[in-house]
């Protein structure tokens, strides 16, 4: 069984994220979708609350598991048996960063575990969590960005932090 592993802080989880991961559910027999919860930089959800939407996000697909994680990624793909590391590119400035992360990852475990980049569908390129998120802060529509639950979970949120603490959420 190859069991592959979908990282990232999913803030808030959107189309592009979803397609990488049915996509990559059709490549590996497991897809782990973790959720990492204390990442450096401003988040506007907890770690609960991206769980409970990327849970419901990839729940018609029965090969995508989710999950919360802390620490080095590579250690923890070590630590669930995972073969390979997913990541998705939109952009040529995302194969930089995503190549020094696939080098750092062979430093720290060797060949033990892969790296595979699979390219966004055309449709999503423009697509990152902060852009959603800062759309949502100017009451702007993300409805086709998102699915509707995550939609409605970004206007709550909005309208519980107010205008003041916004500002420090929107940052990556």
């Amino acid at each position: 069984m190859v069991r592959a592993l979908f990282p990232g802080t999913f803030d808030p989880i959107h189309y592009g994220h979803m397609d990488i991961a049915n996509r990559a559910s059709k490549l590996f027999d497991e897809v782990v979708m973790a959720v990492y919860d204390k990442p450096l930089k401003n988040l506007l959800f907890s770690p609960e609350e991206r769980m409970t939407l990327v849970t419901e996000a990839v729940s018609d697909n029965p090969k995508i598991k989710v999950t919360g994680y802390s620490g080095l990624t590579i250690e923890f793909a070590q630590r669930i048996n995972a073969h390979v590391i997913v990541r998705g590119l939109r952009v040529f400035s995302d194969f930089e960063f995503e190549f020094r992360m696939a080098l750092a990852n062979q430093r720290l475990a060797g060949a033990a575990v892969e790296t595979v980049a699979l390219i966004t569908a055309e449709q999503h390129t423009f697509l990152s969590s902060s852009t959603v998120r800062e759309i949502a802060a100017l009451n702007g529509d993300v409805s086709s960005m998102v699915p509707p639950y995550v939609e409605l979970a970004l206007k709550e949120k909005v309208s519980q932090m107010g205008e003041q603490s916004l500002p420090n959420a929107l940052r990556d």
